[in-house]
């Protein structure tokens, strides 16, 4: 049987009961959206950060020649 970390089959299936039983299955696709954006926006935010600390060092570098 393969996990995925702390996630395994009955974890997903509990998981996804649960939260049919509080937001009801109308409300479901909204929620998925609105995570899969949160989850888009904080790994192009994490990216960007990224990208901005290279570039600093390759700046220190080319200061430093």
């Amino acid at each position: 049987m393969v996990t995925f970390g702390l996630v395994t089959a009955t974890t997903a299936v509990v998981v996804l009961v649960i939260a049919l039983v509080i937001f009801g299955p109308g409300k479901l696709p909204q929620l998925g959206k609105s995570l899969g954006k949160s989850i888009t926006e904080f790994k192009a935010a994490t990216t960007e950060k990224e990208t901005e600390k290279e570039d600093k060092e390759e700046a220190s570098k080319e200061d430093d020649a």
